[in-house]
């Protein structure tokens, strides 16, 4: 498993040496959660973006029959976050739990302002991520409005390749919008089509 650091994963995506901004954590700490500990859970407030540096971590919302909707998963090396409330002040629609032992580091919007004044690589690059989140999210939405169930298991294998080792197939199995029985026809049939 790859151990991925916020500090060399700017520096390396920027091209650029940003190590002075650094130096002080106030705005950007290390914190540790065991597996099955919850960062964030429904009806809290979210405080910060998390970068995770080690392990797993997944978003998912459970809604009134009491049926889990895994939103992403986040393995190193992703950042993830209720935007809507970080961004608007509401109550999380969301929770986001560690799948593994996971080490992140939470960001606040301050160090992300600070970075941006100094370094315009990293607005640019930020705009970029953004973008590119959307990207996925839209891209998200059309596969479970018109993709079968093993096209849509084949783009999540595209996106995590590394997932359906780490996961249960039940979780795999919400992220698609397919009943774990579904999951399992169609990995069967791939595995049959493959000989």
């Amino acid at each position: 498993m790859n151990h991925f650091n916020l500090k060399t994963y700017l520096t390396s995506n920027l091209g650029v040496d940003i190590s002075e901004i650094f130096f002080s954590e106030d705005n950007y700490f290390e914190r540790e959660y065991n597996k099955g500990d919850y960062i964030l859970e429904m009806g809290e407030f979210c405080q910060h973006i998390l970068f995770v540096e080690q392990g797993l971590l997944r978003q998912y919302a459970i809604d009134e029959k009491g049926k889990e909707h895994v939103l992403l998963f986040a393995p190193e090396g992703w950042f993830v976050a209720d935007r809507e409330s970080l961004y608007f002040n509401e109550p999380s629609k969301y929770y986001i739990q560690a799948l593994e032992n996971t080490k992140v580091r939470l960001i606040d919007d301050e160090f992300i302002k600070k970075i941006e004044c100094n370094y315009s690589e990293f607005r640019d690059f930020n705009t970029r991520l953004l973008h590119n989140q959307i990207r996925t999210l839209q891209n998200r939405v059309m596969m479970l409005m018109s993709q079968t169930a093993e096209e849509r298991y084949l783009q999540f294998i595209k996106t995590y390749p590394d997932i359906p080792l780490r996961v249960p197939q039940i979780m795999i199995a919400s992220y698609l919008g397919i009943t774990p029985e579904s999951l399992s026809r169609v990995r069967k049939a791939l595995v049959s089509n493959s000989k």
